[in-house]
């Protein structure tokens, strides 16, 4: 989607031509201009590219955001002449390719779009840089951002480090005809979830069609989310007001207990299902539920993609236990980020406050394709995201609102791989929940020393 009247502040804008203009004098931070390791360009070339010259950058794109990478870098140039060079790579190596292409001297990257639970790994290693006086300029509004992911996305330490891109939270959605011929209704507890996915795979397992869609990958960001969503729901946190591990409760036993509910009755096999897998199933049919982002309604619209359009719906996620309303969590979520090893720091910085900004934001979310969910609050109440997407805006505001965060510690990372590992373990092996919680909460009161 174009900006046909995008513009920005005068301030910003002005600070882009002045940061264009000295450009020439900003020095490099390392003279290796390889990459760390392999990529996989926007245009298709499969080798990294070159440390930008000055006045370019470099960008590190997931591979979801792929869309927004093209919009981003064609709208950017042909406001400021700045030109944008995207590269795109899986979603789970982007912490180690910014640390990679730092520590390494390397230096090709100038903006990292990075997973919100890296930021404390990063910041501590020196990967990227403290953006406080950036955020108080007025350009960037900060107290526009959605309260529940604005800390996480960019705090650590008493310092601010990057500005929220990508605002994820998961919402459950439901193929309605299915419903209906099972005589079923949304569920508002977990526990009515997973009887409702077993009645649908009883009933029509044998014409393909399944009660859910698990994801349970063991990449952290996959089986880690649908864990989360359950701990959320029973009421648990990962840790506790002091940083220490809560992963041992009965909440997160809960939600241990009812990811093994579900998992016989899913779409085989959940341990291979990820974004690729689930939604091809939903859109076309062949699942009754998927826990997803609120994205999945735009490309449930979208006639070249979706044979479910009119056919679905969305909830908030159920809740569990004593818990008396529904709450989500902060599953995946990308903030931006400038690399200390850019070459062009002043337009890394523009760079990540365009990106960012109310206008291009309200743009993406508003564009089926670009993998953006609302980071403002004027962006998610907007009239034009409503009428863009009127299903999606309303579970957006409702899972966004206190969302649980996962942790943003330096350790974070290792955190969530060691309970990734365990509760894919235990639904392979069909463990039990308690032993499984209490195992990784002592990996976890290891690992935190």
């Amino acid at each position: 989607m174009s900006h046909g009247n995008f513009h920005l502040p005068r301030r910003g804008f002005l600070g882009l031509a002045a940061a264009g203009s000295v450009a020439a004098s900003l020095s490099a931070c390392s003279g290796d201009d390889d990459a760390a390791s392999d990529t996989t360009r926007t245009g298709g070339s499969d080798a990294s590219p070159a440390a930008a010259p000055d006045g370019s950058l470099n960008v590190l794109f997931i591979q979801p955001h792929a869309g927004a990478s093209e919009q981003l870098a064609a709208e950017f140039e042909e406001l400021t002449g700045v030109a944008i060079n995207p590269t795109l790579i899986p979603y789970d190596q982007v912490e180690q390719q910014a640390i990679l292409d730092v520590q390494s001297g390397a230096g090709t990257y100038d903006v990292f779009d990075m997973w919100y639970v890296s930021v404390g790994a990063l910041a501590a290693g020196g990967v990227i840089e403290p953006l406080d006086d950036l955020i108080e300029s007025e350009d960037v509004a900060a107290d526009d951002f959605i309260e529940s992911i604005y800390d996480p996305y960019s705090l650590y330490d008493g310092s601010r480090y990057a500005l929220p891109f990508d605002g994820d939270a998961h919402v459950l959605f439901h193929n309605a005809e299915i419903l209906e011929r099972n005589g079923l209704q949304p569920p508002q507890t977990w526990d009515e979830y997973a009887q409702a996915v077993e009645a649908v795979t009883a009933a029509e397992s044998g014409d393909g069609v399944y009660g859910a869609a698990l994801m349970a990958q063991s990449a952290p960001i996959i089986i880690v989310s649908t864990f989360a969503n359950r701990l959320a729901g029973f009421g648990g946190t990962f840790l506790d007001d002091s940083g220490a591990p809560t992963l041992n409760s009965e909440a997160a036993v809960a939600a241990a207990r009812s990811i093994l509910a579900v998992a016989p009755f899913a779409l085989p096999t959940p341990t291979e299902t990820a974004f690729d897998q689930a939604l091809p199933a939903f859109l076309s049919g062949q699942v009754a539920f998927m826990e997803f982002w609120t994205d999945l309604g735009v490309l449930a619209e979208d006639p070249e993609q979706s044979q479910v359009q009119g056919k679905w719906g969305v909830t908030r996620l159920p809740r569990g236990g004593d818990a008396t309303a529904s709450r989500a969590a902060l599953n995946a979520g990308f903030g931006m980020a400038v690399s200390t090893a850019s070459r062009n720091q002043e337009l890394a910085r523009q760079f990540v406050v365009y990106a960012t900004s109310r206008e291009t934001n309200l743009s993406l979310i508003t564009t089926t394709g670009s993998g953006i969910d609302p980071t403002r609050l004027s962006t998610l109440e907007d009239a034009s995201y409503s009428s863009f997407a009127p299903q999606v805006q309303e579970a957006a505001t409702a899972a966004l609102d206190g969302a649980l965060a996962w942790p943003t510690t330096e350790q974070a990372p290792e955190l969530l791989q060691a309970l990734a590992d365990a509760l894919s373990a235990m639904v392979v092996d069909e463990g039990d929940p308690q032993q499984t919680m209490d195992e990784v909460h002592n990996q976890w009161v290891d690992i935190l020393g």
